[in-house]
């Protein structure tokens, strides 16, 4: 899911470094959220922060608001990464010992967020025991401090006190959200979940689809800085967050919401399982009759629709099979003109539908088959997409 770094701001002539700061997160795509306290908006306004950061700046506890939320509640919750920077001495005092009359030292104290504060300050307000002693207390409490450089000080002074770079504040707290970003600067469809073809105005035919292994798919890459198009159909599961969501309903729905999109992904990974079949003779009312006759017909193939233009973007596919596992799922990879193809017998216990677990085959295009044990969804996607870097 896309994470969300909050930004705390304190009174101190360092407050210029975090525009850079905020600037830089919201490129590698992170959501920015900036608080102030009413001493930082001396020297950087509101409207800076609002600009680079593309969210309203908070500042008074007490401000009007168009919403019921409590603020400092419900920044401190939507926090991954809190960070303060500039942190001025008063505020890393009011953080040790759990002083909050601000919005700032509220929202820091309300956060089980990960935090990290850069202190800047003059070199005997640094130095100072009661300072010390207050970043000692921090540091016990497991937050992270960016130790200041030396240097010349806007006051004048030269010595320890100069707030770190932001290069190296944005290479910390990128490091903490995304350890592995392998995947930044592409972007993938992941399609999941079954889809509904109706028969009359109650009764559909689908599958046992959940969603779970696109979503996991999803939130994965996700976490390695890629950009996700989730189209879904059916699911039984909450959508990723963080990304752009696309519902649809019937087989020909997706087909219309991928190739609609294709030209904006680089990799197309189709874990969706749509009906291979459509109700011809659909009825608009609810059939109350004692026999009913069905004609199906079929449905379009989404994943060779995509095969047959994909040029160099990359396909995976999945095969969910009861029998013949690796002779099927080589003939799909075959057909699709796919580049790999995550197969797997829905018949085996703890794979398939409806579970959090799976037990999959991934067979490539050049001919490399891997055969994985019993795993989480959540593993077998980094899984997945390990194979997909290896492309």
């Amino acid at each position: 899911m896309k994470k969300t770094v909050v930004v705390g701001v304190s009174g101190g002539i360092a407050a210029y470094k975090t525009c850079a700061v905020v600037s830089r997160l919201r490129q590698l795509g992170y959501d920015v959220k900036v608080v102030m306290t009413q001493n930082a908006t001396e020297f950087v306004s509101k409207l800076t922060f609002e600009t680079l950061s593309n969210n309203e700046v908070v500042i008074d506890m007490f401000a009007p608001k168009s919403h019921y939320d409590v603020e400092h509640i419900s920044l401190a919750k939507e926090a991954d990464v809190f960070l303060v920077a500039p942190a001025t001495a008063n505020v890393i005092a009011k953080f040790a010992q759990g002083i909050a009359d601000d919005m700032l030292s509220a929202t820091f104290l309300a956060s089980k967020a990960v935090k990290v504060i850069c202190p800047a300050m003059n070199t005997g307000m640094y130095t100072d025991e009661a300072t010390q002693e207050n970043m000692n207390i921090l540091k016990e409490r497991g937050i992270n401090i960016l130790e200041p450089e030396s240097g010349f000080l806007a006051c004048g002074d030269v010595g320890k006190g100069r707030m770190a770079e932001p290069e190296e504040i944005i290479a910390f707290v990128d490091k903490l959200l995304t350890p592995n970003p392998d995947f930044r600067g592409k972007s993938a469809i992941i399609t999941a979940g079954g889809t509904i073809e109706d028969i009359d105005g109650v009764r559909y035919i689908s599958n046992y689809s959940s969603g779970k292994m696109g979503v996991a798919i999803a939130n994965a890459f996700i976490n390695r800085g890629g950009n996700v198009i989730f189209i879904a159909g059916n699911i039984s599961v909450p959508p990723p967050k963080g990304c752009e969501v696309i519902r649809v309903k019937s087989t020909i729905d997706m087909y219309n919401a991928v190739m609609e999109n294709l030209g904006r992904a680089d990799i197309i990974i189709k874990s969706a399982a749509p009906a291979d079949y459509r109700v011809e003779n659909r009825f608009d009312k609810k059939v109350k009759s004692e026999k009913l006759t069905l004609e199906l017909v079929k449905n379009p193939d989404i994943a060779k629709a995509v095969g047959k233009v994909k040029g160099d973007k990359i396909l995976v596919v999945f095969s969910a099979e009861t029998n013949d596992l690796l002779q099927n799922a080589r003939k799909k990879l075959e057909s699709k003109n796919a580049d790999m193809v995550v197969a797997n017998d829905v018949t085996m216990e703890g794979a398939g539908f409806m579970v959090d677990t799976n037990i999959a085959t991934l067979i490539y295009a050049d001919g490399r088959i891997d055969s994985l044990p019993k795993m989480s969804k959540d593993a077998l996607a980094d899984v997945i997409l390990d194979g997909v870097r290896s492309l």
